[in-house]
């Protein structure tokens, strides 16, 4: 191994296992030189640090961002895939042209304290911290780093349950406007589907099963997610409305989308609606609900399935959850579900009468009643004995009777 003085940085060159490694210390300090040097020179050993990486931390953040999201795409839906890449943006504007191999905990605490000074919640953050993380994990770096960037906390928002009231005001209100149509339906399938906004935007015809009355999810966040929901009543018309639309505007297609785009009150069904955003704003706000989320409906939907005493696996089947675990983010039951099943275990009616014998109490008839049979059984028991021709144990036999 060796350390070598470039202008005033020093600079690596070693060998571990026949091959070769060489970078940049980034100090001009030797002694500091030197504690890397056997930093890098253990991580090698340990794995850590591979030779084939040492081109890759010479590229500039945003090539290694690119290339880090090109490897990816593959894992990835075609809205993640487009998020991901506006995230990669943001950081490029502070680190785009900063080699990887110069990036510094203090360069990654930098930027975040610069994005929340500038107002950006804590879960945005975070997600711009996990492509920083996978790019510096490719270049065999994050080891440097892991003790010193640490996600932000994040309050678990897991979304809401609507009243009985709020949802039939929804729903009235949803279906009064002719603006607010696209919303009224995709607010009646998330209801009665479980459906996520973005699913029900990607939705083919060719997903549709107008027989068996079923919608089928292709493409999800989880092979899970991938499902066959049965459409009940609401649902269903929801469908059929669509459908109707649809047969109005041409031949309905099984590559065409259940929401077709729409641009200057033309209609292209080859493309998907890209968003109902202000048709859904002004329907929440009408309805007294200005903080309620479109996904929030999945929640309530999930919510109502677990307030219906539908199994565990009934819900995840329907919802598209991996887990168990993962079940228990949702459905929250709300005060009146918790408390009419709390009812259900009292002794006593709302006005305060003994439920009674018939409906398993007990009284002092049924208490005599019971303890004369269990004052009978010794002798049940012995003449069953004696018919056996069995030799009894009459001391045992004595001690189970009840004295006179």
């Amino acid at each position: 191994m060796s350390l070598t003085k470039r202008s005033k940085t020093w600079h690596t060159h070693f060998f571990v296992d026949g091959q070769r490694y060489r970078q940049s210390l980034d100090t001009s300090d030797w002694r500091e030189a030197q504690a890397k040097e056997r930093e890098l020179i253990a991580a090698a050993q340990a794995g850590k640090l591979s030779s084939t990486k040492q081109e890759f931390t010479r590229l500039t953040f945003r090539e290694a961002a690119a290339r880090f999201l090109q490897d990816r795409i593959p894992q990835l839906a075609p809205l993640s895939i487009r998020t991901e890449k506006e995230r990669a943006k943001i950081i490029n504007q502070k680190l785009g042209d900063m080699p990887v191999g110069r990036m510094t905990p203090d360069t990654i605490l930098t930027h975040v304290r610069e994005r929340k000074a500038a107002g950006i919640a804590n879960a945005t953050v975070n997600r711009e911290l996990d492509i920083i993380r996978g790019v510096l994990k490719k270049a065999k770096r994050w080891h440097l780093f892991a003790d010193e960037i640490r996600p932000l906390p994040v309050r678990q928002n897991i979304g809401r349950a609507l009243s009985y009231d709020e949802k039939l005001r929804l729903l009235k209100l949803a279906s009064s406007r002719p603006e607010w149509q696209n919303a009224a339906w995709a607010t009646s399938l998330a209801l009665n589907t479980t459906m996520r906004g973005w699913g029900i935007k990607q939705l083919k015809w060719r997903d549709v099963d107008l027989m068996e009355r079923t919608l089928s999810i292709r493409k999800s966040k989880t092979e899970a997610g991938e499902r066959v929901i049965p459409l009940n009543a609401d649902s269903w018309n929801a469908v059929l409305s669509l459908y109707r639309r649809a047969q109005a505007l041409g031949d309905v297609l099984p590559e065409h989308y259940v929401f077709p785009a729409c641009e200057a009150s033309h209609f292209n069904p080859a493309r998907p609606m890209a968003s109902w955003r202000t048709a859904w704003r002004n329907l929440r706000n009408t309805a007294g609900l200005p903080n309620l989320r479109f996904h929030d409906l999945r929640h309530h939907a999930i919510t109502e399935l677990a307030e219906s005493q539908a199994s565990d696996s009934t819900v995840m089947a329907i919802a598209g959850h991996v887990s168990p675990k993962m079940l228990q983010h949702y459905p929250h039951v709300r005060l009146q579900a918790k408390r009419t099943a709390l009812d259900a275990l009292s002794t006593r009616r709302a006005d305060g009468t003994n439920l009674g014998s018939k409906q398993g109490s007990y009284d002092t008839n049924d208490d005599t009643k019971r303890m004369s049979e269990v004052q009978r059984m010794p002798q049940v028991i012995e003449n069953m004995v004696e018919l056996a021709g069995i030799e009894p144990a009459t001391s045992s036999l004595r001690t189970m009777r009840s004295p006179s």
